[in-house]
């Protein structure tokens, strides 16, 4: 069965909005672990942890479906600058999706802390122990994570641009629904 060009394939629509979730989820975790030290810290933490690193699994994999279903072109009209931008943030977004959580697991490395997926499932440290690696580390992992969070956005602003403004199809090829809103 050969899909219209002017859709997604079905695994990377799926893809797509279960790592939207995921990803909004894991900031809002990640902004209430940093900002707690209560009970919660903890709790927010072993949830942050594997969150994480599904998140990076699910990226790579969301990458080979992408690199094998080319996605649907865009739409003819759109400026080259408007074209240039939409190439810009998908690469910035796999590329943080792909970086931030490399970046926590060598972060806790660094801290000497262990990256418990669950009870008996421990991640091996992939950087030497060192306090001021872990520094630096930590802000690197906080200043990606804000980077992440304000392409999400512009990626929504965009998406909502074409779907309720242009309705060139841009939004619905990710959707499955129609081909223009409205």
């Amino acid at each position: 069965m050969t899909r219209p060009s002017s859709q997604f394939v079905p695994t990377a629509r799926v893809l797509h909005w279960l790592m939207a979730v995921m990803i909004l989820a894991m900031l809002f975790i990640g902004v209430g672990m940093v900002a707690s030290v209560s009970e919660r810290h903890s709790w927010l933490l072993a949830i942050h942890k594997p969150l994480g690193i599904a998140i990076f699994v699910l990226a790579v994999v969301r990458l080979i479906v992408r690199l094998r279903n080319p996605p649907p072109p865009l739409p003819a009209d759109l400026p080259a600058v408007q074209k240039l931008a939409a190439y810009a943030s998908h690469y910035l977004l796999y590329a943080l999706m792909l970086t931030i959580p490399l970046v926590g697991w060598a972060m806790l490395s660094a801290g000497g802390y262990p990256v418990m997926l669950s009870h008996s499932l421990r991640l091996p440290p992939i950087f030497p122990v060192n306090a001021a690696a872990f520094a630096i580390l930590r802000h690197a992992h906080a200043w990606l994570a804000m980077l992440l969070f304000l392409t999400f956005l512009a990626h929504l602003g965009a998406a909502l641009y074409h779907g309720l403004i242009r309705r060139d199809g841009v939004l619905s090829s990710m959707t499955g629904i129609g081909r223009r809103l409205g």
